[in-house]
């Protein structure tokens, strides 16, 4: 090996929910590539070769290069004198800076949101509603001999999502796929199919009455045939599920976005966790959202044991109130309520609604990402950050709410998101006291004290 290679055993690849952490990577230290990345997935090798450090200001006021200490005062200012300041992101960073960016919403009052709110947000008010069932996938691993795909494609999505559900052997399914039943629900023949032992296709926007008519024939109702002209699914075919799932001995529902974000949304995802509910009265069955940021897991539970909730959530009265559709980013924006936003590790203005893009042009913007995007354009303080996983330590969690420890690869020129959330939190903490300070708001004063613990 030559002096200037670097292996790196056991790293995880942060690309996908999966967050795999088996992956052993060749790393070349002058050109600080990696140029290697054994066990990844055709996304992963992609995500890890195509890495590399950008010649970026650290951090840039309204497009021109500023000291970091400069950038930091600017951004806490812009976030200490709003009104209705909005926090969004923070899929694609650690657990660590996470919290930080929770203790900044809090201390300023404002609002923080998570992509969840545009990917299972109605998953998130579904498990509110209905409770869930729920497993580890070294669980499914070692003891689903029945797994159900409803509304996803992990063959393109998340290629190495199969190693825990399909092909492994496990320590109740010795002969791994040959002691296990696949199914595969979408409205069309996805590149996952090949890997089904039965695909079932559903009419689109049918998803709900497929649910319920499973659910009532879980529970020994009768079911019109005429069922099929409504789903698209034979009553034949949905009597042979229910058995299949009925006469399991452990039974997964993997639910991906093509359930969650169409016609129905949390009423689709509360009809598959109220299935797997009832199928609990018969056998051991399980319902887990597939998830597709590296670490949205991870801003859901860091921002749920803050907070109380998930995503969408507002300070302004001092106390965390959950409101999806008022305090969701997309809909602040578009309403035109938010006059600033903090975007952490996300791209808003490149995938949100146009009337949402347009007010993100209007307000001051501070964003920390990797790369420069479109968000980062049109930001007034944009921060150049390291990658998570790849330069930067921390901890995420996979898409079962495990959490995984990050192995860094190689340093980077650049702070992480960590670093910069927690100067321009304890910066907004000296100005918010210099206020109370000035008015002799001492009360305020001590509640911005205690939110520094």
């Amino acid at each position: 090996m030559a002096e200037n290679t670097r292996i790196v055993k056991n790293a995880t690849c942060t690309f996908c929910g999966c967050v795999c952490d088996d992956m052993e990577l060749t790393v070349d230290l002058d050109k600080k590539v990696i140029t290697k990345a054994k066990n990844a997935c055709v996304l992963g090798r992609a995500w890890f070769a195509e890495h590399q450090i950008d010649d970026r200001p650290v951090a840039m006021i309204d497009g021109k290069e500023a000291p970091l200490e400069e950038a930091i005062e600017e951004a806490a200012q812009v976030l200490v004198n709003a009104k209705f300041p909005i926090t969004y992101g923070l899929s694609d960073t650690t657990c660590e800076a996470q919290k930080q960016a929770v203790a900044i919403s809090d201390i300023i009052r404002g609002t923080i949101d998570t992509t969840t709110s545009v990917c299972h947000g109605p998953s998130g008010l579904a498990f509110q509603d209905i409770g869930e069932s729920t497993s580890t996938l070294g669980e499914v691993k070692n003891r689903a001999d029945l797994v159900i795909y409803w509304g996803g494609n992990p063959a393109e999505s998340h290629p190495r999502h199969f190693r825990y559900s399909v092909t492994p052997k496990g320590m109740f399914i010795p002969n791994g796929k040959k002691d296990r039943t696949v199914v595969m629900i979408d409205v069309r023949k996805t590149p996952s199919a090949p890997v089904a032992d039965i695909l079932i296709q559903v009419k689109p926007g049918k998803d709900f009455e497929l649910l319920w008519a499973l659910r009532a024939l879980v529970k020994g109702r009768k079911v019109d045939p005429q069922i099929q002209v409504m789903t698209g699914v034979p009553l034949e075919t949905m009597t042979d599920l229910v058995e299949r799932m009925k006469n399991c001995r452990f039974g997964v529902l993997f639910f991906g976005m093509g359930l969650t974000m169409t016609r129905g949304r949390h009423f689709n995802s509360g009809a598959l966790l109220a299935l797997a509910t009832d199928l609990n009265e018969f056998t051991h069955f399980v319902a887990k959202p597939v998830r597709g940021h590296g670490n949205v897991t991870g801003a859901d539970n860091v921002v749920s044991w803050q907070t109380g909730y998930p995503f969408g959530v507002n300070f302004s009265r001092g106390f965390p109130r959950f409101n999806p559709g008022e305090f969701t980013t997309v809909d602040t924006l578009t309403r035109g309520d938010a006059d600033a936003a903090l975007i952490i590790a996300s791209d808003p203005a490149s995938n949100f609604p146009k009337a949402a893009i347009e007010h993100l042009k209007k307000i001051p913007v501070i964003s920390l990402d990797t790369k420069e995007t479109s968000t980062s354009k049109l930001s007034h303080v944009a921060f150049a950050t390291s990658t998570y996983g790849i330069n930067t330590a921390g901890t995420v969690y996979r898409m079962d709410d495990v959490p995984i420890p990050l192995r860094p690869a190689f340093e980077s020129p650049y702070p992480g998101d960590e670093e910069i959330l927690f100067a321009i939190k304890k910066r907004v903490h000296e100005l918010i006291l210099s206020k109370c300070g000035a008015t002799g708001a001492t009360g305020e004063a001590r509640v911005a004290s205690k939110l520094m613990l």
